[in-house]
């Protein structure tokens, strides 16, 4: 299944979360799109919500079905709670650290700026979105990114870096300091439904 690349407002709507990360879009009018307004969703079933809380994670992260399934798969492999190591891998994918370092408004944009060969993760050039970031390691800027527009807006408008990244905004450099722990990770989302939509 490919990636949406439809309206992302309409998105936030349905699935009733800001998907650009600034509430923005369910300021104006925070129920799902369609023709009859708020106060027109019926009863969900079980399996209704447990999907509708993987396509919301899903799409928070900008993943591809498939990827998305690969990467549950990987966090089963691991020791812990694999609802929460699944957040966890998420959570270290290089479009996702350089978005949450401040170098990017939204994780679309950040994965544009991986894609495009950008960034650097320990010096050298890592142009794969999904590349999973270890705790340690550097994620900058090349020297001849600097000066992307997109960057200084982003930098500008950052106000708020997570306790699990260090940035150092002279250097456009940041670090992924330690692995997030669950409180630190997106509240709106019962990651238990995903494990139990995928273990149906």
């Amino acid at each position: 299944m490919a990636r949406y690349t439809g309206p992302s407002w309409k998105l936030s709507r349905r699935l009733g979360i800001s998907l650009s990360g600034t509430g923005k879009e369910l300021e104006k009018r925070p129920y799902a799109p369609g023709p009859h307004g708020p106060g027109q969703r019926k009863k969900i079933s079980e399996y209704g919500l447990q999907l509708q809380e993987k396509q919301k994670l899903r799409h928070m992260y900008g993943v591809n079905e498939r990827q998305f399934r690969n990467m549950f798969d990987r966090a089963s492999k691991m020791t812990g709670i694999h609802g929460e190591n699944f957040m966890v891998l998420l959570e270290s994918r290089l479009d996702n650290i350089v978005y949450r370092l401040g170098l990017a408004r939204t994780r679309r944009q950040a994965r544009q700026l991986v894609n495009h060969g950008h960034i650097l993760v320990d010096g050298s050039r890592v142009d794969i979105a999904s590349y999973q970031v270890k705790p340690g390691q550097a994620v900058s800027l090349r020297e001849k990114s600097r000066s992307l527009s997109i960057v200084k807006e982003a930098i500008e408008a950052t106000n708020f870096v997570p306790e699990y990244v260090s940035f150092d905004a002279d250097k456009l450099e940041g670090t992924y300091t330690r692995l997030p722990e669950r409180s630190e990770l997106p509240a709106e989302i019962n990651e238990a439904l995903i494990v139990e939509f995928y273990s149906r």
